[in-house]
């Protein structure tokens, strides 16, 4: 009989990031052990604003309580526009499985990089989509700084991680600093409503997948229906809501950068359970980082064995995360 699996998702505390060098060691260790295990860990003293949070997490709510009307005004312009509202079943991330299901349970609200496009990256016609214009909706004007300003502190956030991946991978600190200082990233609020009626057979809030970057950070609210990853067990195991904390997983691209050292882990959201009480919605904010658009991606040197080869060629970031966007047509990453 094969042991049990242990799938309690850790606590990190990154304060000691900033501290003597066996303190960051220490936090090296946690993040690592948590890289190669599960893929997935949740931090906290993480150094973002409270306001700036609060802030930019109300406006997501006030977003999803305007009218239909008035979200389907920055509806996405077509199908598979990286940018803006896309309605209730209006995605099924499964599809980037090359799984087919029902459409997913949710509707969200997303926006790409803020600021100028980085002069230099060339003349790729991807790069037009990639940094399209993200759409604001006129009835709720106090949302763009909102979200603007928590963008802000989350590539901050994911600045602070990757010098932790980097001496958790026995590196410099700063060797991520030159391939993610005008990261490509994307935000999103996810919206699950109190289902109108049961689910269709596999139908839930968001179907299992793997998030395609470096890092996403989440911050999750505790209601019924909600994240779960997949254990090398097989089974679906819970990701509790801690407060004041937020859910960091490792993407598609850092497991490839780490030579699969470290695991893109499947995660769903699920239904609520039928005899749920009290209310059933439930709403998240997902910050998907992404490096440099023109970064390359190969395999890190301290995670290759002596003697082996590489599992992966070299990619760009960008020609990466395209690739996962196309394999979703009508499917948001």
């Amino acid at each position: 009989m094969a042991a049990a699996v242990r799938m309690t998702v850790p606590l990190i505390d990154l304060e000691p990031l900033a501290g003597a060098p066996a303190e960051r060691q220490a936090v090296a260790r946690a993040i690592d052990d948590a890289c190669r295990d599960i893929g997935f860990f949740a931090v906290q003293n993480h150094g973002v604003p409270a306001d700036v949070a609060d802030t930019a997490w109300d406006m997501a709510r006030a977003f999803f309580d305007l009218a239909l009307a008035e979200r389907q005004a920055v509806a996405l312009p077509y199908a598979g526009y990286p940018y803006g509202y896309a309605a209730f079943a209006g995605e099924t991330l499964s599809l980037s499985l090359g799984h087919e299901a029902p459409p997913d349970m949710k509707e969200t609200f997303s926006i790409g990089p803020i600021g100028a496009r980085p002069p230099g990256l060339g003349d790729d016609p991807d790069l037009d989509f990639h940094y399209a214009a993200s759409l604001w909706p006129g009835a709720l004007p106090e949302m763009r700084p909102a979200w603007e300003a928590y963008y802000r502190v989350m590539g901050d956030l994911a600045a602070r991680l990757m010098q932790g991946f980097a001496l958790a991978l026995d590196l410099d600190a700063g060797f991520f600093a030159d391939k993610i200082d005008h990261h490509s990233s994307a935000l999103r609020a996810n919206h699950y409503p109190e289902p109108k009626a049961p689910p269709r057979p596999g139908q839930l809030r968001a179907g299992a997948h793997s998030d395609y970057g470096s890092l996403t950070i989440l911050r999750q609210e505790a209601a019924p229906g909600g994240l779960e990853i997949k254990g090398p067990d097989g089974a679906w195991h819970p990701v509790p809501h801690v407060a004041d904390a937020f859910v960091i997983n490792i993407g598609d691209l850092m497991a490839r950068w780490t030579n699969d050292r470290w695991v893109s882990t499947l995660h769903r959201v699920v239904n609520p359970p039928p005899d749920a009480t009290g209310s059933t919605s439930r709403q998240s904010l997902a910050f998907f980082h992404q490096p440099n658009w023109d970064a390359v991606v190969e395999c890190i040197p301290t995670c290759l064995a002596p003697g082996d080869a590489p599992k992966y060629p070299p990619v760009g970031a960008g020609a990466h995360l395209m690739a996962k966007f196309r394999s979703t047509v009508g499917a948001d990453a």
